[in-house]
C-alpha cells in the first residue's frame, strides 16, 4: 500500500462546505485505507494500491457525495517527504512578516512559470519544479500576506488545476 495525499480545491469555501467527517467517510466509501483528514482545508491522508487511485475517480465519488465538483492534485507521502528533505525555501522560515506558501499543480507542469516572478514587498516565487511553486510571502500594511500571488495562479489559467497550502501544512501531511 502506498501513503497518498489529495489535496482539494476549495473546498470549506462559501457554500461548499465539507465537514471532515464527512470527507473521511467518502474517501473509505471510495474503498481507500487508512484514511484520515488534516486540519479543515481540503486534505486527506489515505493508503491504497499502485496504480488504484486517480484524481478523475476520487473527484466523481467527491461530486457524487457532495453535490458539486471538488478538483484533486495527487501526490504521495513520499513525494511530500522529498518537497520537504529539497529544502525548498533555502533554510527560510515562516516568522511574523513571512509566510511560506506552495502551490500544486496537477499536470505537473509548474515549470512554465516564467522567472523571476515577484511583486517587491509583497510575494517571491523561490523556486519552481514539475508540479510545485515555492512562494515566499511578505506581510503587507494591510496586515495580509502576498495578495499579488493571484499574478503566480492566473499563470496556470482556468483549466489547469492548482491549490496552495502553506509550507507548515505540507510537512504535517509528512507526518
Amino acid at each position: 500500500m502506498i501513503r497518498h495525499l489529495a489535496l482539494l480545491r476549495g473546498v470549506n469555501l462559501g457554500k461548499r462546505q465539507v465537514k471532515s467527517a464527512d470527507l473521511k467517510t467518502a474517501f473509505e466509501a471510495m474503498g481507500f485505507a487508512n484514511v484520515k483528514t488534516l486540519l479543515a482545508s481540503g486534505n486527506v491522508l489515505f493508503d491504497a494500491a499502485a496504480g488504484e487511485v486517480s484524481a478523475a475517480t476520487i473527484e466523481a465519488g467527491l461530486e457524487k457525495r457532495f453535490g458539486f465538483a471538488i478538483g484533486t492534485v495527487l501526490r504521495t507521502q513520499d513525494e511530500i517527504a522529498a518537497i520537504i528533505a529539497s529544502d525548498p525555501f533555502k533554510g527560510r522560515v515562516e516568522d511574523s512578516d513571512t509566510k511560506l506558501y506552495v502551490t500544486f499543480v496537477a499536470d505537473r507542469q509548474a515549470k512554465t512559470l516564467p522567472l523571476p516572478c515577484s511583486v517587491d514587498g509583497d510575494f517571491e516565487v523561490v523556486g519552481v519544479r514539475d508540479g510545485e511553486v515555492f512562494i515566499l510571502a511578505h506581510r503587507l500594511p494591510n496586515g495580509r500576506f502576498g495578495e499579488g500571488m493571484d499574478l503566480i495562479w492566473k499563470h496556470f489559467g482556468s483549466k489547469r488545476l492548482w491549490t496552495s497550502r502553506n509550507f507548515n501544512t505540507v510537512i504535517k501531511a509528512a507526518e
